[in-house]
Protein backbone atom coordinates (compact mmCIF):
# COMPACT_ATOMS: atom_id res chain seq x y z
CA UNK A 1 0.00 0.00 0.00
CA UNK A 2 3.01 2.29 0.87
CA UNK A 3 4.64 1.36 -2.46
CA UNK A 4 1.43 2.13 -4.69
CA UNK A 5 0.92 5.65 -2.43
CA UNK A 6 4.75 6.55 -3.15
CA UNK A 7 4.55 5.39 -7.17
CA UNK A 8 1.30 7.69 -7.05
CA UNK A 9 3.24 10.95 -5.60
CA UNK A 10 6.21 10.40 -7.75
CA UNK A 11 3.56 10.22 -10.80
CA UNK A 12 1.54 13.27 -9.85
CA UNK A 13 4.02 15.66 -8.85
CA UNK A 14 5.39 15.95 -12.57
CA UNK A 15 2.18 16.41 -13.85
CA UNK A 16 1.69 18.85 -11.08
CA UNK A 17 4.65 20.79 -12.16
CA UNK A 18 4.10 20.79 -15.38
CA UNK A 19 0.48 21.95 -15.19
CA UNK A 20 1.32 24.96 -13.32
CA UNK A 21 4.06 25.99 -15.33
CA UNK A 22 2.13 25.61 -18.54
CA UNK A 23 0.78 29.07 -19.10
CA UNK A 24 -2.28 29.28 -20.71
CA UNK A 25 -2.28 30.10 -24.74
CA UNK A 26 -3.96 33.97 -25.70
CA UNK A 27 -6.77 33.38 -28.07
CA UNK A 28 -6.00 35.93 -29.64
CA UNK A 29 -2.01 36.69 -30.61
CA UNK A 30 -2.03 40.38 -31.84
CA UNK A 31 0.56 41.76 -34.43
CA UNK A 32 1.00 45.79 -34.79
CA UNK A 33 0.27 47.52 -37.78
CA UNK A 34 0.08 50.93 -36.82
CA UNK A 35 0.84 51.87 -33.27
CA UNK A 36 0.84 56.30 -32.89
CA UNK A 37 2.65 57.68 -29.91
CA UNK A 38 0.08 58.80 -27.69
CA UNK A 39 0.30 60.44 -23.42
CA UNK A 40 0.16 57.83 -20.81
CA UNK A 41 -3.76 56.16 -19.93
CA UNK A 42 -5.63 58.17 -17.21
CA UNK A 43 -8.28 57.22 -14.96
CA UNK A 44 -12.02 59.25 -15.07
CA UNK A 45 -12.27 57.87 -12.07
CA UNK A 46 -16.41 58.17 -10.78
CA UNK A 47 -17.33 60.51 -13.27
CA UNK A 48 -19.22 59.77 -16.48
CA UNK A 49 -16.84 61.91 -18.44
CA UNK A 50 -15.40 59.30 -21.05
CA UNK A 51 -16.15 61.96 -23.64
CA UNK A 52 -13.64 64.33 -21.82
CA UNK A 53 -11.05 61.61 -21.66
CA UNK A 54 -10.79 60.17 -24.92
CA UNK A 55 -11.02 63.83 -26.46
CA UNK A 56 -8.79 64.78 -24.05
CA UNK A 57 -6.22 62.25 -25.05
CA UNK A 58 -7.04 62.54 -28.91
CA UNK A 59 -6.02 66.03 -28.66
CA UNK A 60 -2.69 65.15 -26.77
CA UNK A 61 -1.66 62.43 -29.79
CA UNK A 62 -3.00 65.37 -31.89
CA UNK A 63 0.25 68.04 -29.79
CA UNK A 64 2.45 64.93 -30.47
CA UNK A 65 1.81 64.72 -34.41
CA UNK A 66 2.73 68.24 -34.32
CA UNK A 67 6.07 68.22 -33.28
CA UNK A 68 4.78 70.45 -30.07
CA UNK A 69 6.06 67.50 -27.39
CA UNK A 70 3.92 65.77 -24.59
CA UNK A 71 1.42 67.33 -22.91
CA UNK A 72 -0.84 66.81 -19.91
CA UNK A 73 -4.19 68.56 -20.75
CA UNK A 74 -6.63 69.24 -18.06
CA UNK A 75 -9.86 67.45 -18.56
CA UNK A 76 -11.27 69.10 -15.68
CA UNK A 77 -11.10 72.43 -17.88
CA UNK A 78 -13.07 71.06 -20.81
CA UNK A 79 -16.11 69.23 -18.21
CA UNK A 80 -16.38 72.31 -16.20
CA UNK A 81 -17.22 74.40 -18.80
CA UNK A 82 -19.10 72.12 -20.34
CA UNK A 83 -21.57 71.79 -17.58
CA UNK A 84 -22.31 75.78 -17.75
CA UNK A 85 -23.07 75.07 -21.29
CA UNK A 86 -25.42 72.34 -20.67
CA UNK A 87 -26.97 74.07 -18.10
CA UNK A 88 -27.45 76.85 -20.39
CA UNK A 89 -29.13 74.66 -22.95
CA UNK A 90 -31.19 73.18 -20.12
CA UNK A 91 -32.78 76.74 -19.33
CA UNK A 92 -33.48 77.52 -23.12
CA UNK A 93 -35.27 73.78 -23.59
CA UNK A 94 -37.76 74.81 -20.28
CA UNK A 95 -35.96 71.51 -18.29
CA UNK A 96 -36.49 69.43 -21.58
CA UNK A 97 -32.75 68.89 -22.62
CA UNK A 98 -30.61 66.39 -21.11
CA UNK A 99 -28.39 67.09 -18.49
CA UNK A 100 -25.57 65.17 -16.59
CA UNK A 101 -22.03 63.79 -16.60
CA UNK A 102 -21.89 62.57 -20.45
CA UNK A 103 -20.98 64.09 -23.43
CA UNK A 104 -19.79 64.21 -26.82
CA UNK A 105 -16.33 64.49 -28.33
CA UNK A 106 -17.20 68.10 -30.04
CA UNK A 107 -18.25 69.14 -26.33
CA UNK A 108 -14.36 69.24 -25.76
CA UNK A 109 -13.83 70.94 -29.34
CA UNK A 110 -16.30 73.93 -28.56
CA UNK A 111 -14.78 74.38 -25.16
CA UNK A 112 -11.48 74.66 -27.34
CA UNK A 113 -13.05 76.92 -29.31
CA UNK A 114 -14.72 79.17 -26.97
CA UNK A 115 -12.75 78.66 -23.60
CA UNK A 116 -9.05 77.23 -25.05
CA UNK A 117 -7.55 75.16 -22.37
CA UNK A 118 -4.94 74.41 -19.59
CA UNK A 119 -2.74 72.18 -18.89
CA UNK A 120 -3.36 69.80 -15.86
CA UNK A 121 -0.59 71.16 -13.74
CA UNK A 122 -2.59 74.05 -13.89
CA UNK A 123 -6.08 73.17 -13.34
CA UNK A 124 -6.40 69.62 -12.12
CA UNK A 125 -9.65 69.56 -10.47
CA UNK A 126 -8.70 67.55 -7.85
CA UNK A 127 -8.60 69.31 -4.62
CA UNK A 128 -7.73 68.59 -0.52
CA UNK A 129 -5.61 65.71 -1.34
CA UNK A 130 -7.99 63.92 -3.73
CA UNK A 131 -6.40 61.51 -6.24
CA UNK A 132 -9.57 60.23 -7.74
CA UNK A 133 -12.37 62.38 -9.62
CA UNK A 134 -15.55 61.83 -8.26
CA UNK A 135 -18.78 64.26 -9.29
CA UNK A 136 -21.51 62.20 -7.91
CA UNK A 137 -22.31 64.60 -5.27
CA UNK A 138 -21.47 67.75 -6.92
CA UNK A 139 -23.73 66.85 -9.73
CA UNK A 140 -26.44 66.04 -8.21
CA UNK A 141 -26.32 69.99 -6.37
CA UNK A 142 -25.81 71.43 -9.74
CA UNK A 143 -28.94 69.02 -10.78
CA UNK A 144 -31.12 70.46 -8.07
CA UNK A 145 -30.48 73.88 -8.64
CA UNK A 146 -30.75 74.31 -12.76
CA UNK A 147 -33.78 72.09 -12.76
CA UNK A 148 -35.27 74.50 -10.01
CA UNK A 149 -34.49 77.34 -12.41
CA UNK A 150 -34.76 75.43 -15.89
CA UNK A 151 -38.81 73.82 -14.96
CA UNK A 152 -41.57 75.74 -16.50
CA UNK A 153 -42.99 78.23 -13.65
CA UNK A 154 -46.77 78.72 -12.92
CA UNK A 155 -47.60 81.72 -13.16
CA UNK A 156 -50.13 83.73 -10.81
CA UNK A 157 -53.72 83.97 -12.21
CA UNK A 158 -54.67 87.45 -13.56
CA UNK A 159 -55.38 89.18 -16.95
CA UNK A 160 -51.94 91.06 -16.50
CA UNK A 161 -50.40 87.98 -15.03
CA UNK A 162 -46.76 87.39 -16.67
CA UNK A 163 -47.00 83.84 -19.09
CA UNK A 164 -43.96 82.80 -16.73
CA UNK A 165 -41.55 83.87 -14.19
CA UNK A 166 -38.21 85.57 -15.38
CA UNK A 167 -35.10 83.22 -15.26
CA UNK A 168 -32.79 84.68 -12.55
CA UNK A 169 -29.42 85.32 -13.56
CA UNK A 170 -27.70 83.83 -10.39
CA UNK A 171 -27.72 80.39 -11.24
CA UNK A 172 -24.65 80.81 -13.21
CA UNK A 173 -23.04 82.12 -9.98
CA UNK A 174 -24.30 79.46 -7.59
CA UNK A 175 -23.04 76.50 -10.27
CA UNK A 176 -19.67 78.11 -10.52
CA UNK A 177 -19.43 78.61 -6.43
CA UNK A 178 -20.41 74.60 -6.51
CA UNK A 179 -17.93 74.06 -8.44
CA UNK A 180 -15.48 75.83 -7.00
CA UNK A 181 -15.81 73.86 -3.66
CA UNK A 182 -15.88 70.65 -5.32
CA UNK A 183 -13.03 70.72 -8.21
CA UNK A 184 -11.50 74.26 -7.18
CA UNK A 185 -11.48 77.60 -8.83
CA UNK A 186 -9.96 78.04 -11.97
CA UNK A 187 -7.03 80.10 -12.45
CA UNK A 188 -6.56 83.58 -14.52
CA UNK A 189 -3.68 83.35 -15.21
CA UNK A 190 -1.27 80.71 -14.96
CA UNK A 191 2.53 79.73 -15.01
CA UNK A 192 3.46 77.02 -17.33
CA UNK A 193 7.28 76.40 -18.25
CA UNK A 194 8.18 80.13 -16.98
CA UNK A 195 5.68 81.78 -19.19
CA UNK A 196 2.42 83.55 -18.30
CA UNK A 197 -0.70 82.41 -20.26
CA UNK A 198 -4.42 82.44 -19.57
CA UNK A 199 -6.70 79.18 -21.16
CA UNK A 200 -7.24 81.51 -24.99
CA UNK A 201 -3.53 82.48 -24.93
CA UNK A 202 -2.35 78.99 -23.64
CA UNK A 203 -3.97 77.21 -26.87
CA UNK A 204 -3.00 79.76 -29.11
CA UNK A 205 0.26 78.91 -28.02
CA UNK A 206 -0.24 75.09 -28.92
CA UNK A 207 -1.88 75.80 -32.48
CA UNK A 208 -4.75 73.40 -31.90
CA UNK A 209 -7.37 74.42 -34.56
CA UNK A 210 -11.30 73.55 -33.17
CA UNK A 211 -11.79 73.98 -36.96
CA UNK A 212 -10.04 71.15 -37.98
CA UNK A 213 -11.92 68.46 -36.22
CA UNK A 214 -14.94 66.35 -37.61
CA UNK A 215 -17.71 64.28 -36.63
CA UNK A 216 -18.81 61.25 -38.32
CA UNK A 217 -21.66 58.95 -37.86
CA UNK A 218 -23.17 55.58 -39.99
CA UNK A 219 -26.99 55.58 -39.93
CA UNK A 220 -29.31 55.80 -42.84
CA UNK A 221 -31.90 57.95 -40.35
CA UNK A 222 -30.61 60.76 -42.49
CA UNK A 223 -28.94 60.91 -46.04
CA UNK A 224 -25.44 59.44 -46.35
CA UNK A 225 -22.66 62.01 -47.40
CA UNK A 226 -25.13 65.05 -45.84
CA UNK A 227 -25.00 66.25 -42.73
CA UNK A 228 -27.87 65.62 -39.84
CA UNK A 229 -28.64 65.32 -36.07
CA UNK A 230 -27.41 62.53 -33.83
CA UNK A 231 -30.06 61.79 -31.62
CA UNK A 232 -28.45 60.37 -28.65
CA UNK A 233 -29.33 61.52 -25.12
CA UNK A 234 -25.91 63.06 -25.22
CA UNK A 235 -25.64 65.25 -27.70
CA UNK A 236 -27.19 67.93 -25.43
CA UNK A 237 -25.73 70.40 -27.61
CA UNK A 238 -27.88 69.17 -30.94
CA UNK A 239 -24.54 69.22 -33.05
CA UNK A 240 -24.99 67.51 -36.73
CA UNK A 241 -22.61 64.97 -37.78
CA UNK A 242 -21.45 63.47 -41.44
CA UNK A 243 -22.93 60.83 -41.94
CA UNK A 244 -21.28 57.96 -44.26
CA UNK A 245 -21.95 54.52 -44.74
CA UNK A 246 -19.67 51.69 -42.45
CA UNK A 247 -17.21 50.58 -45.09
CA UNK A 248 -16.85 54.52 -45.56
CA UNK A 249 -16.22 55.23 -41.93
CA UNK A 250 -13.68 52.64 -41.38
CA UNK A 251 -11.68 53.63 -44.74
CA UNK A 252 -11.74 57.09 -42.66
CA UNK A 253 -10.40 55.27 -39.50
CA UNK A 254 -7.47 52.91 -41.45
CA UNK A 255 -6.57 56.04 -43.22
CA UNK A 256 -6.40 58.53 -40.35
CA UNK A 257 -3.96 55.71 -39.10
CA UNK A 258 -1.75 54.97 -41.94
CA UNK A 259 -1.25 59.02 -42.21
CA UNK A 260 -0.29 59.37 -38.16
CA UNK A 261 -3.74 60.93 -37.41
CA UNK A 262 -5.81 59.05 -34.11
CA UNK A 263 -9.87 58.53 -33.65
CA UNK A 264 -12.09 58.99 -30.96
CA UNK A 265 -14.92 56.63 -31.07
CA UNK A 266 -17.78 56.92 -28.96
CA UNK A 267 -19.91 53.48 -29.04
CA UNK A 268 -21.29 50.69 -26.92
CA UNK A 269 -19.37 48.50 -24.64
CA UNK A 270 -21.98 47.16 -22.83
CA UNK A 271 -21.74 43.76 -24.78
CA UNK A 272 -20.95 40.51 -23.08
CA UNK A 273 -18.04 39.55 -25.73
CA UNK A 274 -16.27 42.90 -24.10
CA UNK A 275 -13.97 40.97 -22.11
CA UNK A 276 -12.71 43.71 -19.89
CA UNK A 277 -10.08 41.06 -18.27
CA UNK A 278 -9.11 39.61 -21.28
CA UNK A 279 -8.98 43.17 -23.33
CA UNK A 280 -10.58 42.27 -26.05
CA UNK A 281 -14.01 42.92 -28.33
CA UNK A 282 -15.37 40.67 -30.72
CA UNK A 283 -19.13 39.88 -31.73
CA UNK A 284 -19.02 36.27 -32.10
CA UNK A 285 -20.73 34.30 -34.85
CA UNK A 286 -21.89 31.88 -32.21
CA UNK A 287 -22.68 32.70 -28.57
CA UNK A 288 -21.59 29.38 -27.22
CA UNK A 289 -18.16 28.79 -29.29
CA UNK A 290 -16.07 27.88 -25.97
CA UNK A 291 -13.33 26.68 -28.20
CA UNK A 292 -10.30 28.79 -26.96
CA UNK A 293 -7.64 27.37 -29.03
CA UNK A 294 -8.42 29.78 -31.86
CA UNK A 295 -10.36 33.28 -32.07
CA UNK A 296 -13.88 32.90 -32.44
CA UNK A 297 -15.08 33.32 -35.95
CA UNK A 298 -17.46 36.70 -36.02
CA UNK A 299 -20.51 37.85 -37.43
CA UNK A 300 -20.06 39.83 -40.69
CA UNK A 301 -21.72 43.49 -39.78
CA UNK A 302 -24.02 45.25 -42.34
CA UNK A 303 -25.15 48.77 -42.65
CA UNK A 304 -29.01 47.33 -41.52
CA UNK A 305 -27.73 45.14 -38.81
CA UNK A 306 -25.91 48.54 -37.45
CA UNK A 307 -29.37 50.55 -38.42
CA UNK A 308 -31.52 47.45 -36.29
CA UNK A 309 -28.82 48.48 -33.09
CA UNK A 310 -29.11 51.46 -32.84
CA UNK A 311 -33.16 51.15 -32.93
CA UNK A 312 -33.59 48.87 -30.42
CA UNK A 313 -31.32 50.40 -28.17
CA UNK A 314 -28.53 47.56 -28.12
CA UNK A 315 -26.49 49.92 -29.24
CA UNK A 316 -26.35 53.43 -27.05
CA UNK A 317 -23.89 56.38 -26.63
CA UNK A 318 -22.56 54.12 -23.97
CA UNK A 319 -18.73 55.14 -23.95
CA UNK A 320 -16.12 57.00 -25.84
CA UNK A 321 -12.38 55.66 -26.24
CA UNK A 322 -9.15 57.01 -28.01
CA UNK A 323 -8.15 54.76 -31.12
CA UNK A 324 -4.65 54.64 -31.63
CA UNK A 325 -3.63 52.02 -33.73
CA UNK A 326 -4.21 48.53 -35.89
CA UNK A 327 -3.62 45.09 -35.45
CA UNK A 328 -3.96 41.53 -36.76
CA UNK A 329 -4.45 38.45 -34.96
CA UNK A 330 -3.56 35.21 -35.88
CA UNK A 331 -6.18 34.49 -38.21
CA UNK A 332 -5.90 38.02 -39.87
CA UNK A 333 -8.78 39.70 -38.09
CA UNK A 334 -8.28 43.04 -37.68
CA UNK A 335 -8.48 44.80 -34.66
CA UNK A 336 -8.33 48.23 -33.73
CA UNK A 337 -5.85 49.44 -31.04
CA UNK A 338 -7.90 51.53 -28.44
CA UNK A 339 -6.95 53.92 -25.31
CA UNK A 340 -9.58 53.55 -22.63
CA UNK A 341 -9.65 55.71 -19.74
CA UNK A 342 -10.32 53.40 -16.75
CA UNK A 343 -6.69 54.01 -15.75
CA UNK A 344 -3.56 51.70 -16.30
CA UNK A 345 -5.25 48.54 -15.40
CA UNK A 346 -5.92 45.10 -17.66
CA UNK A 347 -3.47 42.76 -19.95
CA UNK A 348 -2.55 45.57 -22.02
CA UNK A 349 -2.22 48.09 -19.05
CA UNK A 350 -5.03 50.46 -20.04
CA UNK A 351 -5.38 49.65 -24.23
CA UNK A 352 -7.49 46.94 -25.61
CA UNK A 353 -8.53 45.17 -29.17
CA UNK A 354 -11.72 46.02 -30.46
CA UNK A 355 -12.53 43.90 -33.35
CA UNK A 356 -13.59 45.29 -36.81
CA UNK A 357 -16.84 43.86 -36.34
CA UNK A 358 -17.26 44.79 -32.76
CA UNK A 359 -16.32 48.33 -34.00
CA UNK A 360 -18.63 48.49 -36.94
CA UNK A 361 -21.54 47.23 -34.55
CA UNK A 362 -21.21 49.09 -31.30
CA UNK A 363 -20.19 52.61 -33.27
CA UNK A 364 -22.08 55.33 -32.66
CA UNK A 365 -19.59 58.16 -34.22
CA UNK A 366 -16.18 58.92 -34.71
CA UNK A 367 -14.28 62.35 -34.44
CA UNK A 368 -11.24 62.56 -36.53
CA UNK A 369 -8.69 65.96 -38.13
CA UNK A 370 -10.56 66.96 -41.54
CA UNK A 371 -6.87 65.68 -43.19
CA UNK A 372 -7.36 62.24 -41.67
CA UNK A 373 -10.15 61.28 -44.54
CA UNK A 374 -9.40 60.39 -47.78
CA UNK A 375 -9.54 62.47 -50.44
CA UNK A 376 -12.55 60.69 -52.67
CA UNK A 377 -14.73 60.67 -49.40
CA UNK A 378 -13.64 64.62 -48.55
CA UNK A 379 -14.86 65.40 -51.83
CA UNK A 380 -18.63 63.32 -51.14
CA UNK A 381 -18.64 65.37 -48.01
CA UNK A 382 -18.03 68.47 -49.61
CA UNK A 383 -14.93 69.57 -47.02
Amino acid sequence: MKKLLLAAIIFIIPVFIYSQDEKPKDRHVFTKIYDLKTSPVKSQGGTGTCWDFATTSFLETELIRMGKGEFDLSEMFFARNAYISKEEQLIRFSGKNNFGEGGQAHDVIDVLRTKGLMPEEAYSGLINGEKIHNHNEMGSFLSLIINSVASPKSAPAGPQAPSRVKTAPRWKDVSEAIMDVYIGKVPEKFTYKGKEYNSKSFAKELGLNADDYVEITSFSIFPFYTTGHLPVPDNWSHAHYYNLPLDDVMAVMEYSLKNGYSVVWDGDVSEKTFYGKESYAVIPEDAKDEDTSKPEKEKVITDDMHLASFNDQTTTDDHLMHITGLAKDQAGTKFWLTKNSWGPVGKYGGFLYMSDAYTRYKMIAILVHKNAIPKEIKTKLGL
